[in-house]
């Protein structure tokens, strides 16, 4: 009740504080590109499409990087490999943020610019969709960047739930898999994973959750700007927490303030939508296993 109570008090603080934002755009702040502090006139599409573009491409990467080195783990590697490996990639959950941040600044943004972003506009300048996809400066810093950052950031949090649900499969139903001539990657996809999928969605959640309320390390690498001029993997763009980051304390009070506590609402909203829908799915699963059964 407490947890409850608590919840409902940060939305209502949230509605009231964003209610002048609120009064005077509706709805339709969410499709304004225009962030204008100087005219007093504000929209949040920018960074809403920033923070979903964001978190969108670090789970591409992350999900399927977390699974085989679940997998690796829990099936593949030697006994004196394990438990080293396992507490190294667990490690990378210790960097702070912020030292992600500056190394996806000094250090990652300008191999990306180089190795990446201007080899792929010299292959495919002039070709239609694929060419805008990655035009722009090649400054090395952006969504994609922002995107391969937090992809790093939210690895060690997947790849361990994965680990551990991985374990808690009984050896019995994969002994008895083996024993009727499946291979590791049959046994992984038609028993460990019906068995896990609700702790493997859970880890995904976790990390999308992640990736989603990150700050210091998008506000770095993003690129911090308030247009969106292109829909360019490497546009540089910004997202709801570095914008709260950014401005909330130097913001007055009035629109500008309110307009921030609105973002906040907004990526509130988005989080519960995203856990609702994992729990849909999650019943989906289970409903669709009755049937077969």
């Amino acid at each position: 009740m407490l947890t409850l109570a608590l919840l409902i008090g940060i939305l209502v603080s949230l509605v009231i504080g964003a209610w002048p934002s609120i009064e005077k755009y509706g709805v339709t702040f969410l499709a304004r590109s225009v962030w204008d502090p100087v005219q007093n006139d504000y929209g949040g599409l920018v960074m809403i499409y920033g923070t979903l573009a964001t978190s969108f491409i670090a789970l591409l990467i992350a999900v399927p990087v977390s699974f085989g080195i679940a997998l690796f783990l829990t099936e593949l590697s030697p006994a004196w490999l394990k438990r080293p490996l396992g507490t190294a990639i667990e490690l990378l959950a210790a960097v702070p943020s912020i030292v992600y941040g500056m190394w996806g600044l000094m250090v990652f943004g300008p191999i990306l610019a180089a190795w990446v972003q201007q080899p792929l506009q010299s292959l495919l300048s002039g070709v239609p969709y694929l060419g805008a996809l990655v035009s722009g400066p090649p400054v090395g810093i952006g969504i994609l960047s922002a995107g391969i950052i937090l992809a790093i950031m939210i690895i060690p949090f997947i790849a361990s739930v994965m680990r551990d649900v991985f374990e808690v499969t009984p050896a019995l139903l994969k002994e008895s898999a083996y024993g009727l001539g499946s291979t590791t990657w049959e046994v992984v996809w038609k028993v460990v994973l019906p068995y896990t999928k609700t702790g493997v969605l859970g880890g995904i959640m976790l990390g999308l959750g992640r990736a989603l309320g990150e700050t210091m390390a998008v506000t770095f690498v993003i690129g911090n700007m308030n247009q969106l001029d292109s829909l360019s993997v490497f546009q540089a763009a910004n997202s709801i927490t570095s914008a709260l980051a950014n401005e909330f304390a130097e913001a007055g009070e009035g629109l500008h303030q309110a307009s921030l506590i609105y973002l906040g609402l907004v990526l509130f909203f988005i989080t519960f939508v995203v856990l609702s829908l994992s729990k849909v799915l999650l019943s989906r699963l289970q409903k669709n296993e009755g049937a077969r059964s």
